[in-house]
C-alpha cells in the first residue's frame, strides 16, 4: 500500500509540482492551500506523513504543527521560505520531524521524506522494554510510561530517548545523535540536537531528566 502525504501549501504552482513529483515516486498525495482547512483535514483522515508550508492563510503552519501534536504523532515536514536558524528553530520546537527550506530541490525534499519513512519504519524492535525504576519504554507500543502515567512524546523525542537510554554511560556526540535519530547525514546544524534534548528533558520526570547530562562541547550521555 502506497504512503499517504497530506501537503498543505497555499502556492499552487509549488502544490501542483510537488503534488506530480510524489505521485511519480508512488506516493497517494492529497493537497489542501488552506491552513485551517489543512489541519482538520489532518485530522479527520489517516495520513503517513504531513507536508505543511510555513506560510498559510487562516492557520499557519507553525500553529498546524503545535496543534496536531497535541492530538497524534504524525511525521511532519515543514517547508519555510526563512533560513534563519530561530525560524527552523522554531519549526522543530513546534514539534516538526524535520524542514525544507524554499526554494528546494525535488531530491531534497524526496530524500527527508524517506529518512522519515526511515526512522517510522526502524524503530520496532521485537523484544525491547526499557526500564529505569518504574520509567518503561515500550518499543513495541511505541510508548512511554512513568509508572502509570503515559508521557507523550513526538516520534523524534522518542527515537533520541531510546538511543540514550540504549547507550547508557556512553557519551554521545551531537553528529551521532543526528546520524542515528536522522536516520541519515542531516544538512541541519548539530544545534537541533539541544532544542531536542530540551524539550525532552521538559517532558520527562525528574529522576530521568536529571540523568541526561550535557557533556559540554561534546554532546550528551545518560548516566545510570
Amino acid at each position: 500500500m502506497n504512503r499517504h502525504i497530506l501537503l498543505i501549501e497555499d502556492e499552487v504552482n509549488i502544490a501542483k509540482f510537488v503534488e506530480l513529483e510524489l505521485k511519480h515516486e508512488n506516493f497517494q498525495v492529497s493537497v489542501v492551500h488552506d491552513g485551517r482547512e489543512g489541519y482538520e483535514t489532518a485530522l479527520s483522515n489517516h495520513y503517513d506523513l504531513l507536508l505543511i508550508d510555513v506560510m498559510l492563510p487562516s492557520l499557519n503552519g507553525l500553529e498546524i504543527c503545535r496543534r496536531i501534536r497535541k492530538q497524534q504523532n504524525t511525521p511532519i515536514i515543514l517547508i519555510t521560505a526563512r533560513d534563519a536558524i530561530i525560524d527552523r528553530v522554531s519549526g522543530l520546537e513546534a514539534g516538526a520531524d524535520d524542514y525544507v527550506v524554499k526554494p528546494f530541490a525535488i531530491e531534497e525534499l524526496l530524500a527527508r521524506i524517506r529518512a522519515v519513512f526511515r526512522r517510522v519504519d526502524g524503530t520496532i524492535d521485537v523484544s525491547a522494554t526499557l526500564k529505569i525504576n518504574e520509567f518503561v519504554i515500550d518499543k513495541n507500543a511505541h510508548q512511554v510510561f512513568y509508572g502509570t502515567k503515559k508521557i507523550e512524546l513526538t516520534k523524534t523525542e522518542f527515537d533520541m530517548l531510546v538511543y540514550l537510554m540504549e547507550n547508557q554511560n556512553i557519551v554521545l556526540t551531537r553528529d551521532a545523535i543526528l546520524e542515528n535519530v536522522w536516520g541519515f547525514e542531516a544538512e541541519i546544524e548539530t544545534n537541533v540536537v539541544d532544542v531536542y534534548i530540551r524539550h525532552l528533558r521538559k517532558k520527562l520526570p525528574e529522576e530521568i531528566a536529571r540523568i541526561i547530562e550535557t557533556v559540554r562541547g561534546v554532546g550528551y550521555v545518560m548516566r545510570e
